[in-house]
């Protein structure tokens, strides 16, 4: 398996950019950081809910239940020289045979050359601690860089990354087989030599669903794919700077075309159209201690 490390250096080599993230999230104004520090706290081993207090199993046919989830429109580049353009359309994305479907398709668009969709959970759709679980197969082909990952509700510590970013699933077409985990803060961004989080080769995971997992608790966060650790994140009580994740996050699923990472060794449009396809995603309370 490819160490995280190394394909960043190549990004940087190949494209001349530092930092690699999935965010590109629109950013108001944001407050400014001010370091703040704390006690590193001790593993009580936390238990989570097994009943889900946010829910979408995908069983009714058409658009996403508008009261779980919104859209962010688009076509900016995002911060990662992204080509496609993020639409609401049908097209682009819809539940069929119970599975929700986020297409990317190969299509002139608001001067863009592509068309996708990036959902955001809302309403109940976000938590500070818990359990995230999401069953997803997702896309094949060069230049599909597919998402699923976390971004705070409120930028309490700063705009990106000094708030946090938990990338939950991440990967590239032309790379096909590794799936990654990772965080992102001030501390840890990206920069080549700083980056935190893991892999696993999953060959399969274009044509076989597969569990991706986050329990997030204040001692740590974990990555599980299929229920297997694959990477923990300790909170080391130095403070926010390494652990921004005190605060509500909220859940986002997109296909990215090209980009920084996605995009470094081009894009194949005979691979469209394509889709990730989610069978369903729990949102679980962790239980106090």
């Amino acid at each position: 398996m490819k160490n995280a490390n190394s394909i960043l250096a190549a990004i940087a080599i190949a494209s001349g950019m530092i930092i690699l993230s999935c965010s590109g999230k629109k950013e108001e104004a944001q407050p400014v950081f001010t370091a703040t520090t704390s006690t590193a706290p001790v593993d009580k081993n936390w238990l989570f809910e097994t009943t889900p207090f946010f829910a979408d199993e995908f069983s009714n046919a058409g658009k996403p239940d508008s009261t779980k989830w919104t859209y962010d429109i688009g076509g900016n580049g995002w911060g990662n020289n992204e080509l496609e353009y993020y639409t609401n359309l049908p097209a682009n994305v819809s539940v069929v045979n119970g599975n929700l479907n986020i297409n990317v398709r190969k299509e002139s668009y608001n001067n863009m050359n592509y068309t996708s969709a990036r959902l955001v959970s809302k309403g109940d759709g976000s938590m500070l601690y818990g359990r995230v679980e999401v069953s997803a197969k997702i896309p094949s082909g060069r230049g599909m860089w597919p998402a699923i990952w976390l971004l705070p509700n409120d930028y309490a510590y700063g705009s990106w990354p000094k708030s946090g970013e938990i990338d939950v699933m991440e990967n590239v077409g032309f790379d096909p087989n590794p799936v990654y985990f990772t965080i992102h803060t001030q501390l840890y961004n990206g920069a080549i030599g700083t980056q935190k989080g893991g892999n696993k080769s999953i060959p399969d995971a274009s044509t076989v669903f597969h569990k991706y997992r986050m329990d997030w608790t204040p001692y740590a966060v974990r990555g599980y794919y299929d229920d297997g650790l694959i990477f923990i994140y300790i909170n080391d009580g130095s403070g926010t700077a390494s652990w921004p994740f005190d605060q509500k996050f909220h859940l986002l699923m997109n296909i990215a075309v090209g980009g920084n990472w996605g995009g470094i060794k081009g894009v194949d449009d005979t691979a469209f159209p394509t889709s990730m396809q989610v069978d369903y995603v729990h949102f679980y309370k962790m239980i106090n201690k």
